[in-house]
């Protein structure tokens, strides 16, 4: 009996399949084409892309990006219904786990990050974020690790918006500092991006000094935001298993123990000395 079960929405999470969004996304592509009357080959012409590429987007296997939509859009008049799913697309390249909260972090007007084990992910250069993904057990097919330091680095857009803007703070572990993620080379790197991000008017970092001790956020790392309709969110990770937390009560608390951190931690000129000495180690 033939299996007719939709693709399931996995995607960039080490299953074969690929997220059902693709699919849908490429059978649209397809219909569309078809109905301007034309082959893989004269779309691919047409709109300056591989034939790979564009055969490689109608099978679902690979992710349309916001100008190859655009594009598409233009060339086959499709009334903005390739456009509408681009959202979703580009969603479907995160793990599953963390795709809720890339939604609301996509919205948020303040952002608060703590975290004891790497550099927050807004932040990270691409070769710090390939790292990592690299490291991630069980091992990750090249593609999805690309896809992920893709949409990675595309998420870092939202330092730098301008309607609304956004304002984030990154309390970070010394230790993160110290730790040699990708070797001395892309480390290095990777401070002096985190220096650079800190001198925007929008950012803050601060560090925590291994120094200090015992203090209320070594039960976990954790993220605060606030929407742009004045909704505050705490978000919580760990081993690829998140929960957010909307409840008043609750995200209060986190609020509380983020605000006492940030008293605790290093700030102003001290964590910019404190990134250079351990930049200068490596």
């Amino acid at each position: 009996m033939t299996d007719k079960r939709l693709p399931r929405q996995g995607g960039t999470d080490g299953n074969d399949d690929p997220p059902a969004i693709w699919v849908g996304y490429g059978k649209l592509l397809k219909l569309h084409r078809k109905r301007a009357g034309l082959n893989q080959e004269q779309l691919a012409e047409a709109m300056v892309y591989s034939l790979h590429q564009i055969a490689s987007v109608e099978q679902g296997r690979r992710p349309a990006k916001l100008h190859f939509t655009e594009t598409a859009e233009r060339v086959l008049d499709a009334g903005g219904n390739l456009l509408a799913l681009q959202e979703q697309v580009d969603l479907a390249r995160l793990p599953v786990f963390f795709r809720d909260f890339a939604a609301l972090e996509a919205d948020a007007i303040s952002f608060f990050w703590y975290g004891g084990y790497v550099v927050p992910g807004l932040p990270q250069t691409e070769d710090y974020a390939r790292a990592l993904l690299s490291a991630h057990f069980p091992p990750l097919g090249e593609e999805v690790v690309e896809q992920r330091v893709e949409a990675r680095m595309e998420r870092q857009s939202s330092l730098s918006r301008k309607n609304p803007p956004l304002v984030a703070t990154f309390v970070i572990e010394e230790v993160v500092l110290r730790r040699p993620v990708g070797g001395s080379a892309v480390m290095k790197a990777q401070l002096r991006k985190l220096l650079e991000q800190a001198q925007l008017p929008n950012v803050q970092v601060q560090v925590m000094p291994t120094s200090f001790g015992a203090h209320s956020g070594l039960n976990g790392s954790m993220v605060l935001l606030e929407t742009t309709e004045h909704r505050r969110v705490a978000y919580t990770e760990s081993q690829d298993i998140s929960s957010t937390v909307h409840e008043a009560r609750k995200v209060g608390d986190f609020w509380l123990r983020y605000g006492m951190l940030r008293s605790q931690a290093l700030n102003l000129e001290e964590p910019a000395r404190l990134i250079e000495c351990a930049a200068g180690e490596l």
